[in-house]
């Protein structure tokens, strides 16, 4: 019996996502592989592998060394990869990922860049939850006494956060500090470069940054890195709650999901798998 055109389309899908397997064994590993170890990744007979091999080296998605007969990827691969990189907005990428983070963690979640001003929320996902915190668009964090603001300053340059820290301690001394509102603590002092150093330290060893009653008691946040395929931190994904709620812990499921969601983006934009 004839297959009909539904069938041959549905096995040359097949066909493709078979060979694709071979592929994704070279980007997995990232150095040349011999035939024998790419088709063991993609769980099939060298004598299986070799036609795709054949094919793709003939697209330019591969190429073969010709002293040790390894594959590696080509120059076709190659381009792709730098016009999707090129293409690649962190913002746009991460957006929905953090929507489901919002709706995973029962927090309000928040993606925030590095501005002129320090780290600045250019999108929110509200909580699902009757009782949450809200977060603002263009809300500016500040650099030592928030999750996000450490975090941009523990993967940021050391000279350009030390030259902020400054910046802050000669306006904190230049000016007469704001009373507080009513029933709210006075702003902490401003740590000295030696000390914010060993807070940035734990961040960059934890790979999380938290603030706990830092700006308002009561809640609680904690801020992801997100980096792009050079290795820079691309924006923080964070998230805020009530600390009644707000499980906090470096190693909780709110800590957990975050590095997750982070992760997933950065890996999206070409950052090395960590």
């Amino acid at each position: 019996m004839a297959a009909d055109g539904n069938d041959r389309a549905q096995r040359g899908i097949q066909s493709i996502e078979v060979g694709g397997q071979l592929l994704r064994a070279l980007v997995h590993h990232g150095r040349p592989m011999a035939l024998k170890d790419l088709a063991r990744e993609a769980d099939m007979s060298a004598a299986k592998a070799h036609p795709y091999m054949v094919s793709f080296g003939r697209l330019g998605l591969i190429e073969q060394d010709r002293s040790s007969g390894h594959y590696l990827l080509g120059p076709l691969a190659l381009q792709l990869g730098l016009i999707s990189l090129q293409q690649a907005d962190p913002v746009h990428i991460a957006t929905p990922l953090v929507a489901e983070l919002a709706q995973q963690i029962g927090h309000t979640a928040a993606i925030a860049v590095w501005g002129d001003r320090g780290a600045t929320i250019v999108r929110v996902a509200e909580s699902p939850a009757a009782l949450h915190v809200s977060m603002r668009h263009g809300t500016v964090f500040s650099l030592t006494s928030t999750a996000s603001g450490r975090l941009f300053a523990a993967y940021l340059d050391g000279a350009i956060v030390k030259r902020l820290l400054d910046k802050e301690r000669q306006r904190e001394k230049s000016s007469a500090a704001p009373a507080p509102h009513v029933g709210m603590p006075p702003p902490p002092p401003l740590p000295d470069w030696k000390a914010f150093e060993a807070q940035l330290h734990e961040v960059r060893a934890r790979g999380i940054s938290r603030s706990e009653g830092e700006i308002v008691p009561g809640v609680s946040a904690m801020s992801a890195p997100v980096f792009d395929h050079t290795g820079a931190i691309a924006l923080a994904i964070t998230a805020i709650g009530p600390a009644g709620v707000f499980d906090a812990k470096w190693d909780g499921p709110v800590a957990r999901a975050l590095k997750q969601c982070a992760g997933e983006v950065s890996q999206r934009l070409g950052a090395a798998r960590a």
